[in-house]
This record gives structure tokens, sequence and C-alpha cells, in this order.
């Protein structure tokens, strides 16, 4: 009888693997690998990867490990999607990790992080009212966090930003990580946004996608 794939070893379904410049968080400029997983249980009005809701291929993870270590990496950034939707993301973050990568999970927040490894920074996306998806965040997440980990808010105008700064005040995230605000691509003047964390003399950072300012929206950026 013919055991499948998923049987034998851990596998996930990877939409795409690329080398490029990390585009996003505290790591902005550093090469890095990026493993985008298929698959996501939210649906952001601002997504720019919606692509990766269904296309991909299924690999056992040697072969993901394989191809990741053709472009001999220092950092590695697991994304999606949602990546944590898949439950080998798991094993995949651990091999990563023993691997000797400096390794980043990007997550939109609806998902449980107690079981990714301790070694991996976590970049917890909290969702705002404007995303269309705030009803999911699992705060739970927020007592997990640790110096290493970071929160970032895509905010797409100024509702989003005061909601957002209500939360930061509420439930202390600053005192847990680095905070980076993003504004989200067509909704919000990076530089507005940039006036009212001045105003307010928030402890955040702004975020811009230096991806898309080099290469502009697409794949393998």
């Amino acid at each position: 009888m013919k055991v499948a794939c998923s049987e034998l070893q851990p596998s996930l379904r990877i939409n795409e693997i690329f080398h490029s410049l990390q585009g996003e968080t505290s790591r902005v400029g550093l090469p890095t690998v990026f493993i985008r997983l298929t698959g996501c249980p939210l649906r952001c009005t601002y997504c720019d990867t919606s692509y990766a809701f269904q296309e991909g291929e299924t690999l056992p993870l040697p072969e993901i490990l394989d191809k990741v270590a053709q472009f001999h990496p220092r950092y590695v950034t697991v994304t999606g999607g949602e990546p944590l939707a898949q439950k080998d993301c798991l094993p995949l973050l651990q091999q990563l990790c023993d691997a000797g990568y400096s390794v980043s999970l990007e997550t939109g927040g609806a998902m449980d992080i107690s079981g990714v490894d301790s070694r991996v920074s976590r970049i917890l996306d909290i969702k705002t009212p404007g995303s269309g998806e705030a009803g999911k965040n699992r705060w739970e997440n927020l007592e997990l966090l640790t110096p290493q980990d970071e929160v970032k808010f895509v905010l797409c105008g100024e509702e989003d930003y005061l909601w957002a700064k209500q939360v930061l005040s509420e439930r202390r995230v600053a005192d847990r990580c680095p905070v980076l605000l993003s504004a989200a691509q067509g909704q919000l003047e990076s530089a507005r946004l940039a006036e009212w964390m001045l105003r307010d003399n928030l402890p955040v950072r702004l975020q811009i996608q230096l991806h898309k300012l080099l290469w502009g929206a697409g794949r393998g950026m």
C-alpha cells in the first residue's frame, strides 16, 4: 500500500521561497530568505498577498530546508498567508533554528503562538478595525511576548491610529516588546502617520515597506 508523504514526515503547502531584502520589522534591509506558506483564515481589507490564499505546492520538510540552504542565508522569515494555520509550521520553525539561522515568524495574531520555538522572533500583527478582522485578535498572545518579539499595527486611517493608541496604553504593549506602526498602502500616507506619532510622542517605530519602495508590489519581493 502506498503511504502518503504527509504520513511519513512533516510537509507544508508552500506558495514561494525567495531571497530578498527584509522590507519590514527591525530587521529591515537585511538579506533574508522568505518562506511563504499557503492559506490564511483572515481576509484583511488591505491584504497584498491574496495570491497565497490557495496557490502553492506541498513539499516535505527536508526539501524546504534544502531550498533555503541553497541561498546560504543568515536570516530566514516564515510568512504567509498565515503560517500558523498549518500545523507543520512549528517543526519547520524548530528545524530552521536548529540549522543555525536567525528566524522570524510573521503571524496575523489570530492563532495561538505558544507553541512557537523560543528562539524565533515572533512578529505579531494586531488587526485594527479598518482591517475588517479586529474581532479575531487573540489577545492572550500578548502575555507570551518577550523583548525579542515585535508587534505591528497596519493602519487604514486616523480611527485606526486612535484605536491602536488606546490598545498601546491599556495593554502596555511597548513595555513587552518593540511596536511598529505602518500605513496601509493607498489608504493612509506615511507622512501623516509620522505627524501623529510625533505629536503624541508614542514609544513606537514608523515602518515603511522597503521592498515596495525598491521594486514595487509583486511576488518574490
